[in-house]
């Protein structure tokens, strides 16, 4: 069986995005599936202003010439220009597809560019509408997004990869709070930076802002990205990760640093308390200061037991519950 995946987010670009398709077009292919995935190296691309490492297809109509062949499911992962043409091909020819909403993109452009939060969704529920099924992240997004006038909505959680991400003998003596994630201005990243502690803070990644903070912010250790083992030794290391962001969806890093033991404190918005328990895992409090303060008591056998039963695996398996055959006849597609 030939499933097509199409996104606007691939390598080199790091995120939860990619986290997740990437896990998911390996356990896919494990499971005996062929796995084709259009994204924008295929294409001629240009970077944004916004972001300079993310690439845009600047042809995605080119698009048909990869859809123009047999398969028997197509899952559209993205709302940006490869998505836009492939939701066109595949309506143009009757076509089922599902979908996905991965990040909160009306929040992040107004966030960004000052976009009015009610256009984008206007268009991503336009975008959707089509869609036997659109996958969300959490239980809060859906009811979010169902308050929106969304159909079709089906939860679709996440996992980590626990051959890494497991809890490390801590190689650092001094206590940190930790980051982990781009350091761009939607991921409300100041937060953290401007935390009262006596306690070092790190920050693991790049993005935009980058060379603004380490220049403002002269006490704090920014260590660029890390990954594989070297990124869980930084989780393992830390006291408590923080993740100040109000507009994820999830947070992949979220459970990866509750894998190696290490609780999280962070805002009671969607993502956090859908992941976040209370006591076992970490602590979420509109008082960002008070929430580290909380999650510094909790174990870490309690943080790597609350998730232990996540796995890829489940994740592809819903993934492959919610897909429904292609019923357009593909000679004729083809021959269109």
């Amino acid at each position: 069986m030939r499933v097509v995946i199409v996104s606007d987010a691939w390598y080199p670009q790091v995120n939860g995005v990619v986290t997740t398709l990437s896990q998911l077009k390996q356990n896919l292919e494990k499971k005996g599936y062929i796995v084709d995935l259009i994204e924008p190296s295929l294409f001629k691309t240009t970077s944004t202003t916004i972001y300079p490492e993310i690439s845009l297809s600047m042809n995605p109509w080119k698009i048909k010439e990869y859809l123009d062949t047999e398969f028997d499911y197509l899952h559209i992962a993205t709302e940006g220009p490869l998505g836009f043409f492939a939701r066109r091909f595949a309506n143009k020819h009757d076509l089922n597809y599902t979908t996905a909403i991965h990040t909160k993109f009306p929040e992040y452009l107004n966030k960004m560019i000052f976009l009015p939060a009610a256009l984008t969704y206007k268009y991503l529920r336009w975008f959707h509408k089509n869609s036997t099924a659109v996958l969300v992240n959490t239980n809060s997004q859906i009811k979010e997004l169902k308050s929106k006038k969304f159909k079709n909505l089906k939860l679709w959680s996440r996992a980590i990869d626990k051959l890494i991400f497991y809890p490390r003998e801590k190689k650092c003596a001094d206590n940190y709070l930790l980051y982990v994630g781009r350091v761009s201005r939607e991921k409300n990243l100041e937060a953290f930076l401007n935390l009262p502690t006596h306690e070092i803070k790190v920050v693991v990644g790049s993005g935009p802002m980058l060379d603004e903070y380490k220049t403002k912010y002269k006490d704090i250790k920014f260590v660029g990205p890390k990954f594989g083992n070297d990124l869980a030794q930084f989780y393992s290391d830390a006291s408590v990760f923080v993740f100040p962001s109000m507009t994820d969806t999830y947070g992949i890093v979220m459970i990866e640093a509750m894998a190696c033991g290490t609780p999280v404190a962070a805002f009671p918005v969607t993502g956090p308390i859908d992941v976040i328990e209370p006591n076992l895992n970490g602590s979420v409090n509109e008082d960002l200061e008070r929430a580290v303060s909380q999650a510094k008591v909790i174990s870490s056998q309690s943080c790597i037991d609350s998730v232990k039963n996540l796995s890829w695996d489940s994740v592809t398996q819903t993934f492959l519950d919610t897909l429904v055959h292609c019923k357009s006849n593909q000679e004729k597609i083809v021959q269109a």
